[in-house]
């Protein structure tokens, strides 16, 4: 699927295919903008593709579903025709080759050898080890020969989803086939995980478009997972979050709670413990199109000591469960004042500032007489009179 212009310049082959520069850096400020890189980055990438080739990339299929290529397709800001055609050189892709058997292993080889150290190698499946991997052959090799062959000459290493982040739902107990992720297989190196079930698409396109642009990787965690899309957990940017904060949580599915889109931590959403950024970046511009936004709980498909091994509808701890200031407490706590409390704090107030407003209106009343009202009675002799309004008629 490679154009074969890994020497030429990006930009000059667009505007040989009709392209203009415009619609190039268009669709390049898309792509920053959908992985959250600044502006700026849009003009290095467009400087640096007018120089450079578009980045090879070699797709690896093993132990998986296939998921993470579907949601792949499905992505439209830019399109996966832009994404292919106009950004990288997708080389090699089982699923998505025209070419069979012997071509697509010849495609394979020779996208390897016109990119060597400097092609991305993207992951996607689990990697079966037990009895030297033979649970997953292609071509006549098992899935471990081929990664261990291919990946000492990638100039990047990617795993896309959590199968081959971690091992996923192949790696469950009790796991027959010794399935595990791609950085267990090659300890030593850098691989960049990008766990999901399936992983989002722009968080694959912002790691490749920074190799490309940058020749880095960006930030990453402790467990290889780009921070810029894993730093937060999903309970922190959840638009059911107020509803956890006030104290409003769904008991069962379809109670009033549920379908008024209360918080679903009682029905076991891993949302506090998993690090994704699900409810901020939508799947294929689908605002709805993940677990929570159609109602179900977060499963944390990203957290490889939750996903596939914690009980779906099992409550997970909370991290941080004292809600923002912004928001009024769920319960009343020591030291603090009370509702019915604070009303009367209020109420007293409010009366003493209607009696000083009385007094001063009474004070002006009297050209400016400062004296204390009691005395002016006593000194005219009217005091105790029913004009006295301090006393009973």
């Amino acid at each position: 699927m490679g154009d074969g212009e890994s020497d030429k310049g990006l930009l000059s082959g667009l505007e040989s295919s009709g392209s203009s520069r415009r619609d190039f850096l268009k669709i390049i400020t898309i792509a920053a903008a959908s992985v959250g890189l600044p502006v700026s980055a849009a003009g290095k990438m467009a400087e640096a593709a007018s120089k450079k080739g578009k980045p090879s990339v070699i797709w690896l299929h093993f132990q998986e579903c296939t998921g993470c290529t579907e949601s792949l397709l499905r992505t439209s800001h830019p399109a996966l025709s832009s994404l292919i055609l106009d950004l990288v050189s997708l080389d090699y892709h089982e699923t998505l080759f025209a070419a069979a058997g012997y071509q697509a292993e010849d495609a394979l080889k020779a996208a390897i050898k016109a990119n060597e150290g400097k092609f991305v190698l993207v992951v996607e499946g689990a990697i079966p080890v037990k009895d030297n991997g033979i649970y997953c052959k292609v071509g006549g090799k098992t899935a471990l020969q081929i990664l261990n062959e291919v990946a000492p000459k990638a100039g990047a290493i990617v795993a896309i989803g959590s199968c081959a982040s971690f091992g996923g739902i192949p790696a469950a107990e009790p796991n027959p086939t010794g399935a595990t992720g791609v950085p267990q297989v090659l300890k030593g190196k850098t691989v960049v995980t990008l766990p999901g079930c399936p992983a989002n698409p722009y968080n694959l396109l912002g790691t490749v478009l920074q190799f490309a642009t940058y020749g880095t990787l960006p930030a990453l965690d402790e467990h290889g997972r780009p921070k810029f899309a894993y730093a937060r957990v999903i309970h922190e940017d959840c638009p059911r979050r107020p509803h956890f904060d006030a104290g409003r949580f769904a008991s069962q599915f379809g109670d009033a709670s549920h379908r008024d889109g209360h918080c679903l931590y009682k029905l076991g959403c891993k949302g506090p413990v998993t690090h994704a950024n699900c409810s901020l970046l939508p799947f294929v511009e689908m605002p709805g199109a993940w677990p929570i936004g159609i109602g179900h709980p977060c499963v944390g498909c990203t957290e490889q000591q939750v996903a596939f091994r914690t009980p779906m509808f099992e409550v997970v701890p909370i991290h941080n469960a004292t809600p923002p200031s912004t928001y009024a407490p769920v319960a009343e706590s020591g030291g603090l004042l009370s509702i019915p409390a604070a009303l009367g704090a209020g109420a007293v107030l409010g009366a003493l500032a209607g009696a000083g407003l009385v007094a001063s209106r009474k004070f002006s009343d009297h050209d400016g007489d400062q004296s204390i009202p009691g005395e002016r009675r006593r000194a005219s002799g009217k005091e105790g009179t029913p004009a006295d309004p301090g006393e009973k008629k």
